[in-house]
């Protein structure tokens, strides 16, 4: 992974967030400020979501497409499918 440093700083600040929302919940704070911190956690995650499938589809995937063996590409293409189909359940 290229950018794993970066994938981790970002990780690590979903993590303080996270700790910032429990201890929210714990002193009752205001419920749409609860919320709107869960939203940001969740973009945060989608970005870095988004990062890992960037950086999956420029090494991993191109290496399959270009390979010799037709049943590798068929898997890792299906795995593509199938990530998309379960984030839009």
């Amino acid at each position: 992974m290229q950018n794993k440093t970066a994938l981790i700083n970002r990780l690590k600040s979903v993590v303080g967030h996270l700790n910032g929302i429990i201890t929210m919940v714990d002193d009752d704070r205001y419920c749409i400020d609860v919320i709107k911190q869960i939203q940001a956690v969740e973009a945060a995650l989608a970005k870095v979501s988004n990062m890992i499938l960037d950086d999956h589809l420029r090494t991993c995937l191109i290496t399959a497409v270009r390979g010799e063996d037709a049943a590798e590409r068929e898997r890792a293409l299906n795995e593509i499918s199938e990530l998309f189909a379960q984030q839009n359940k």
